[in-house]
């Protein structure tokens, strides 16, 4: 007989998310598969209780308690299908370690994955934001996911198309609360030439030639150079990258240029992507601190929590720097971690 998921009261949610903000959830569960979610959201209804879906929680402000339920997707699960030649499917469930999927991967000798070792979270939240490092994105192996469509009660199957991915965008992240992504797919090969167009990649390896390099060099390269700019949220509490890479039109980007001789761009399909650390760096927040919340000292994108600060402590500092960038640039920063508020926060 299954057992369905235990329904607890007054969760603190501080240890479940990177930032380490207090915040408490009224009712909170884990589930393990994708019948323990849908019994999960029906008990809520029932209620009628608001829901959060949480991964790693390295990807939110709690800006309050939340005075629903929260779901833990703690869906795991590993394996291959389709193996033919040098290619297969890494079929991943929700809950799983987004880095220990990318090691395993490298390990077992595919390749697509490596330059996205080291970003935190859950297989099942990286589709949300089409997660990308190093000149790759999650959208260019990720084959299908399968979610429960809450509008239909259904498990359906996505393929890539269907996923809608952008720039640190997807289907997921414009229609918030509909699907709740229980499993993905990824379309790796042992022979896909290596990502390594990245300065710092370029710098960190040196000579080596490529066909001298295997997946698992690319993933320690990256775990390297990310160690090296990034603080680690378990020793300094952060939210990875805040704020989006802003793309503006070449017009923009050339007036800008004349100003600002030294700013960095990058050529795209649709503009000229901007470094928002560099824009952050250059209004003056590069390691600034006030007495609870601060920017990281290496990475201007980066805020951190060093002393306890709340959830509105982050989107107030967030938001004088939002300010500061568009009144010196002209260009609007986009945060790229959703923000809890949740029902009735405090």
């Amino acid at each position: 007989m299954r057992r369905n998921p235990e329904i607890r009261e007054d969760v603190e949610l501080e240890a479940l998310n990177t930032l380490h903000v207090p915040a408490r959830a009224r009712f909170y569960v884990e589930v393990e598969s994708a019948a323990g979610l849908t019994w999960s959201l029906e008990w809520a209804a029932k209620g009628q209780y608001e829901t959060l879906i949480l991964g790693g929680g390295s990807n939110l402000v709690f800006a309050g308690d939340f005075r629903g339920l929260v779901v833990r997707m703690a869906i795991r699960g590993r394996s291959w299908e389709r193996v033919v030649d040098h290619r297969a499917t890494l079929v991943l469930g929700a809950g799983e370690n987004w880095h220990e999927a990318v090691l395993y991967a490298a390990r077992a000798g595919y390749r697509g994955l490596e330059n996205l070792a080291l970003i935190p979270g859950t297989a099942g939240a990286a589709p949300v934001q089409n997660i990308g490092a190093y000149g790759v994105e999650l959208c260019d192996c990720l084959e299908s996911v399968t979610a429960l469509d809450r509008t239909t009660g259904e498990l359906v199957a996505l393929n890539n198309a269907e996923c809608r991915f952008g720039y640190r965008d997807s289907l997921f992240r414009h229609t918030p609360g509909r699907f709740v992504i229980t499993e993905i797919r990824l379309g790796l090969s042992r022979n896909k030439p290596l990502a390594l167009g990245y300065r710092d990649l370029q710098e960190y390896l040196g000579d080596t030639p490529d066909s001298a390099l295997n997946a698992l060099d690319v993933a320690e390269a990256v775990m390297a150079i990310r160690r090296r700019k990034l603080p680690d949220p378990a020793i300094i509490p952060n939210a990875g990258s805040f704020f989006k890479n802003p793309v503006v039109d070449v017009a923009q980007f050339d007036s800008l240029r004349t100003q600002h001789p030294d700013i960095v761009g990058y050529p795209q399909e649709h503009g000229i992507k901007l470094a928002a650390a560099w824009l952050i760096d250059q209004s003056g927040w590069k390691g600034f601190r006030n007495a609870r919340v601060g920017v990281h000292n290496r990475q201007a994108l980066v805020l951190i929590n060093h002393s306890g600060g709340s959830g509105r402590d982050i989107l107030a500092l967030a938001e004088e720097i939002r300010k500061s960038v568009e009144k010196r640039f002209g260009v609007c920063l986009e945060m790229e971690p959703g923000i809890v508020a949740g029902a009735g926060s405090l």
